[in-house]
């Protein structure tokens, strides 16, 4: 990990001055994988930014992603820290991958992971490519005791269930956490929330089929389809001991995040998705989570990196989790 580690930039979190931490700049600390660090009191949330865009490449998106977990911080540090935020907010920097080793990139963010975890804090990986999910979730399955089953909840336009071939890619994550789990003898609990018909060929719905997938189409957060979601989702969480949330941010409508990987005007709006969210910060089992794909490159006045923020934000300040 150590070659590809770059410890946090404090200078990239600004904002209002305040003169009781009201703002989250002022409220942000650094932790450096490093060295040995003084556990946090509680359950502490930490920053892990992913910057790398080789998957998104191989899988012939648009390149750029690599900038957005500093993109993200410059937006993240301007808004406000409420009453039911916790104890402060870590930042442990990044892993950055200046050449093709995708593979050596997503090894070194699985052991900063895994070190968050055991270190007792709340990881939030801000990506970078979707590539990230496979090396976060060999992160958190380190980390978590043999015998428990991990959740992993998808808000997504796309399955990413794709055959990595030669070279895994932003499109292959799932499918290689299947293999690995099918190899090291684990259950796949995989749940997609928002995927589209349009975004996805046959052979993935039939994969997605093939291994049991929690599936909630695009239309299925809309109107009378809501409740039958959410029930589905909230049966999925109940069946599993932990759960790995990961937000790729091309599933919402290029209308509130244009600056992705592969925008479509197509995808959900914040709040149709927000009930869904909401049920997954509830249940009690979250352990890590992270977004993907953001891409200041395409970013229309940092519409994505606000999107992207916000969602944070409201994390950061859910009734319980902290």
């Amino acid at each position: 990990m150590k070659d590809l580690y770059h410890p946090a930039e404090p200078s990239l979190f600004t904002g209002r001055e305040s003169a009781n931490r009201a703002y989250l700049h002022e409220n942000i600390r650094t932790v450096d994988l490093r060295s040995e660090s003084t556990p946090p009191t509680g359950k502490v949330p930490a920053l892990f930014g992913y910057a790398c865009d080789e998957g998104v490449r191989r899988n012939l998106g648009r390149p750029g992603a690599a900038e957005g977990p500093r993109a993200f911080r410059r937006g993240l540090g301007k808004l406000p820290w409420l009453q039911e935020a916790p104890d402060g907010l870590a930042d442990a920097g990044d892993i950055r991958l200046d050449t093709d080793r995708l593979e050596s990139a997503q090894q070194a963010f699985s052991e900063g992971i895994a070190q968050l975890l055991r270190s007792g804090y709340f990881p939030i990986g801000i990506g970078g490519g979707h590539d990230i999910a496979f090396a976060h979730y060999k992160g958190v399955r380190t980390y978590l005791p043999t015998g428990r089953k991990l959740g992993i909840v998808n808000f997504d336009a796309h399955f990413d269930l794709r055959s990595p071939g030669d070279a895994p890619h932003s499109g292959s994550p799932f499918f290689q956490i299947a293999r690995t789990c099918e190899q090291e003898g684990f259950g796949f609990h995989y749940a997609c929330i928002g995927v589209r018909r349009d975004a996805n060929p046959q052979v993935l719905w039939d994969r997605a089929k093939e291994l049991s997938v929690l599936t909630v189409a695009r239309e299925e957060l809309l109107g009378s389809a809501l409740q039958a979601s959410l029930k589905k989702l909230k049966t999925f969480l109940k069946r599993v001991d932990a759960v790995y949330l990961t937000i790729d941010l091309d599933g919402f409508s290029s209308a509130y995040a244009p600056g992705v990987s592969a925008a479509s005007p197509m995808g959900y709006s914040p709040w149709e998705m927000m009930p869904l969210l909401d049920a997954v910060l509830g249940c009690g089992k979250l352990v890590s989570m992270d977004l993907a794909e953001l891409n200041p490159a395409f970013d229309t006045d940092g519409q994505t990196a606000a999107l992207a923020g916000s969602l944070v934000h409201r994390v950061l300040h859910y009734p319980g989790l902290f």
